[in-house]
């Protein structure tokens, strides 16, 4: 009876609040009803809110199990192993014999773990914090309310250590880590009443630590470099505000978002250093010269496997393969060949290769379909055996697949500083007057910002700029970081630049203010003065024009040449050995294949229809938003069905044809403004083509670079594309299409596009160009002018680049 009367007043105190909270959560789910019946809104709405809802809390659930999945096999590894878990799970050093078990090193990070963390929590509080506030005004009140990097440290699954190929004066070993923390980090901006936070994070990857240079005095290094070779794989459960990034669409964008700002620091070509001994070259260290570049020849594929059957496989179909290639952060993607098991690409790239051995070149085939794309096999390469063989042209068998082989051919460019074999480079290219050019590189421009000394104030207040640097060559441009509130910044940062022809362009510079949005100064440094340097590298301080007047910036520029060397003698008797991965026979794929991905797995990236598409100074147009998988074999099968994989959207198909009103519009447009026009002007503006034909790939290459004068659709502008046709063709197929400009009336596109037809069909031909403002979704397209332009007479072999007038109605137009 007593303690039945002791438990009576916390009955009573717990039922008012059991109440409320039915009370509250019964009134969150029956008000969106209300809402939507008093606003007189369609169910519909309420309907998509409950589905997106439910996607949420699917793929929260996912990452909790992935969470649970990985803490299991970190907590448990040998019982794991013993009971028999998938292999492509288990940890590297289980695969590769020349990967060793770290356990010493494990448990001395175990125990180091709670004073590392201590260390973080005061760099995110003394470093972080204070950074993050200066960078804006509305996070001027940020605070980091909690900061707790939990009891589980990262595992280091597997070390390898390198002896040959490397430099003497230095130690490479990579580290196969594995974080699956119980970490908390929450974060407040009390002036906004915001709160967000994240835990319970997940890394996994191949962390490069490169000890250079040995020297005779302890502790016998003189600094300590450390980078990801690829991207890892990142997990993050959100917590608070920050919920909201689980949502469909956002899930996988932030968390790319940060795997972004994670790859600016840590991820090849950017490294992390730490000087050990003074007076080191650190700039030479954090930025050294690339191992080389590797040309890609993506000639064809063979007795793929059937994708799209019917009937549940009672019809055999076919499949709509393209390839995805990956060579480190670069990415690049193959265009489509509809309907075919044979398909021909007859493509080139060219990649930066940073670290060899450990880069390697991983290819992907996929299906296309219009939900998801099917897997047609896999391929991977190590660079390490291309650089010695120099140039490598077979047949490979395709992994994880039953049928498939990819034809490629490899070509190792080694970076000389040699002036006179330029011109065997450039020749080698077309890169000579009056060849046609096909797109590739004869040399590799690496720029090292360093500093700038004595900037100018902004043109509206005495206030110090916060400046960043446009570095432009032809149509490529990279932009530096910007350093706030500082007129002697500090970017030390590299940037690469593939050329074509170095004797005829320029190096242009620009350093403008990130607050004014304004000019500071600018430079323009042509490559035929790099050219004539000793060692084809200039190291100077170069004053800036329309600036202060001891305004100067400081870099290093540095010119190689690509050039194919003979292949090293020693590897001549077994170079298709080498450069195939072990266990590729058919009979063994399923097995092997899960090998090899779990040593690089790479997962699709958007990218633009265009054989010449390349991370850095390319005339086509690629992006590099991509999720690629890691080194580490674990993570191969964490990922497993979690993968990503995500394909450029297709362009909805509507026939010119069908836009009747579109050209009735533009034509009242025309009469309204013909009066007020200048005689001799281009009413509708103009647009800038380029076309020849490659002989190397045995297509069409039409280049769009820029339209000027347009009619504004808004009174912001246009939001402009370019459509084409190669007629008599007007099919879904043969459309191709560019990105969108958006509130411009001359926009840049610098767009590459290939039509796969012989030089003698391209001048048979009719180019049918449209250029259009998007209207947005639900919103009708209009027609801001068009080109019909005949191929007879236009020299294709060497190739044209010339402003056309847009018109109403295209009547065909003939080169003069």
């Amino acid at each position: 009876m007593a303690n039945t009367m002791e438990n009576m007043p916390e009955t009573v105190e717990r039922t008012p609040r059991t109440v409320v909270s039915r009370f509250a959560r019964t009134f969150l789910l029956l008000f969106p009803v209300y809402l939507c019946g008093y606003l007189g809104m369609s169910m519909s709405w309420l309907l998509l809110a409950v589905l997106i809802w439910l996607w949420w809390k699917r793929i929260r659930q996912n990452k909790q199990a992935l969470l649970l999945k990985a803490k299991q096999l970190s907590d448990f590894e040998e019982s794991s192993i013993r009971s028999g878990i998938k292999e492509a799970d288990l940890p590297a050093w289980v695969h590769f014999p020349d990967v060793e078990r770290a356990e010493w090193l494990n448990k001395a990070v175990t125990q180091a773990w709670p004073f590392f963390g201590c260390y973080l929590e005061g760099l995110f509080k003394d470093t972080i914090e204070p950074a993050i506030r200066g960078a804006n005004d509305y996070l001027k009140t940020l605070s980091f309310t909690k900061l707790n990097f939990g009891e589980k440290p990262p595992r280091i699954n597997g070390v390898k250590a390198y002896r040959e190929n490397v430099d003497k004066r230095q130690i490479i070993f990579d580290l196969h880590i594995s974080y699956v923390g119980d970490c908390e980090i929450d974060v407040e901006i009390p002036k906004y009443f915001c709160k967000a936070g994240a835990k319970n994070v997940q890394l996994h990857g191949t962390l490069r630590v490169v000890l250079e240079p040995l020297i005779s005095q302890m502790p016998l290094f003189g600094a300590l470099t450390f980078f990801f070779i690829r991207r890892p794989l990142l997990h993050i459960n959100w917590t608070g505000l920050t919920n909201l990034l689980d949502i469909p669409g956002l899930s996988g964008t932030s968390d790319t978002m940060i795997m972004d700002q994670i790859a600016y620091y840590l991820v090849l070509p950017n490294r992390f250093t730490i000087p050990i001994v003074g007076d080191m070259e650190l700039a030479q260290i954090r930025f050294p010269i690339p191992k080389g570049v590797v040309r890609i020849h993506l000639l064809e594929a063979r007795d793929l496997e059937r994708k799209d059957n019917l009937l549940k496989g009672m019809i055999k179909g076919r499949s709509d393969p393209y390839a995805v290639l990956h060579v480190g952060n670069q990415s690049f993607k193959s265009k489509v060949i509809q309907t075919c098991l044979h398909p021909v690409w007859n493509e080139v790239y060219e990649a930066i290769v940073h670290e060899v051995p450990g880069q390697e070149l991983e290819i992907s085939v996929f299906d296309e379909d219009p939900d998801k794309d099917d897997f047609l096999g896999s391929l991977t390469v190590d660079l390490n055996d291309v650089m010695h063989g120099k140039d490598v042209d077979e047949w490979f068998d395709l992994d994880e697949v039953e049928t498939g082989q990819l034809h490629l051919k490899l070509q190792w460019l080694s970076l000389l500083a040699d002036a006179s074999v330029l011109q065997e480079a450039m020749h080698g290219v077309k890169a000579m007057p009056g060849q046609a050019n096909d797109g590739l590189s004869s040399a590799l421009l690496i720029a090292y910002l360093d500093c700038a000394r004595n900037l100018p104030s902004g043109k509206k207040s005495n206030l110090d700029p916060s400046p960043f640097v446009q570095l432009s060559v032809a149509h490529n441009t990279y932009e530096s970081k910007i350093c706030y509130n500082t007129n002697e910044p500090v970017w030390e940062q590299a940037f690469t630049f593939f050329i074509h022809n170095p004797t005829e362009q320029d190096l242009d510079i620009e350093v403008k203010d990130d607050e004014q949005q304004c000019s500071l100064g600018s430079l323009s440094i042509p490559l035929q003065k790099i050219i004539a340097a000793d060692d084809l590298t200039l190291d100077q301080s170069f004053l800036l024009n329309q600036s202060g007047p001891n305004s100067f910036l400081k870099m290093k520029i540095a010119l190689r040449v690509l050039i194919v060397e003979p292949p090293d003698a020693s590897t001549l008797h077994s170079e298709r050995s080498i450069v195939r991965r072990k266990g590729t026979a058919k009979s063994n794929k399923r097995k092997s294949g899960s090998i090899q991905r779990a040593n690089g797995t790479a997962s699709q990236v958007p990218s633009t229809d265009t054989s010449t598409s390349r991370e850095y100074g390319n005339l086509g147009h690629s992006t590099t938003d991509e999720l690629l998988g890691t080194s580490d074999a674990m993570t191969a099968g964490l990922q497993g069905t979690a993968t990503m994989r995500l394909k450029e959207a297709t362009p909805s198909i509507s026939s010119d044809m069908s836009a009747l009103a579109s050209t009735q519009e533009l034509r009242k447009r025309m009469i309204e403004m013909k009066e007020s026009l200048a005689s001799g002007d281009a009413p509708l503006g103009q647009i800038q083509l380029t076309l020849r034909h490659s002989s190397q790939r045995n297509c069409l290459v039409v280049v769009v670079h820029a339209c000027r004068n347009l009619l504004a659709a808004t009174d912001e502008g246009s939001d402009v594309y370019v459509r084409m046709y190669l007629l008599p063709e007007r099919k879904k197929l043969g459309k191709k299409k560019t990105s969108v400009v958006k509130k411009s009336v001359n926009p840049t596109f610098d767009e590459t596009f290939d039509f796969g037809i012989t030089l003698v069909e391209a001048q048979r031909r009719v180019l049918d160009v449209a250029v259009k403002h998007n209207g947005g979704f639900l919103a009708k397209e209009e027609l801001l002018g068009k080109l019909l332009l005949e191929l007879t007479t236009l020299d294709l072999g060497k190739g044209t680049t010339k402003w056309y007038d847009l018109t109403v109605d295209a009547e065909t137009l003939k080169s003069k």
